[in-house]
């Protein structure tokens, strides 16, 4: 996290003996690790109610996309339903005109 090296860490901890004693460093470093596990805790609680939120707002919106793409299917269908007979429409019309224009001559 921090990217510290094992002189970095050596220097600390020789500071931190000589400002707190040796008496003192055991629970400082106790306390320190209550801290820091604490810390975790509440960001381990802090994720996990931000990804229920986002649970919350992203399961309407997919029901919605679901939704709309399947509209979205159904008028598709519908428009090629509509495409092809309009195209065997054209296709009888143009016949027919063949056929009374054969019949003309």
């Amino acid at each position: 996290m921090f990217d510290l090296g094992m002189q970095e860490l050596i220097v600390i901890f020789a500071v931190a003996l000589l400002v707190f004693g040796p008496q003192r460093l055991p629970e400082l470093a106790r306390s320190l690790g209550k801290g820091m596990a604490e810390l975790r805790k509440t960001l381990h609680g802090v994720k996990d109610q931000i990804d229920s939120e986002m649970d919350q707002i992203e399961k309407p919106l997919r029901e919605e996309i679901q939704k709309i793409a399947e509209e979205t299917k159904i008028t598709e269908e519908e428009i090629l339903a509509d495409i092809a007979k309009a195209e065997k429409e054209i296709t009888t019309g143009e016949e027919k005109e063949k056929n009374a224009k054969g019949e003309d001559d």
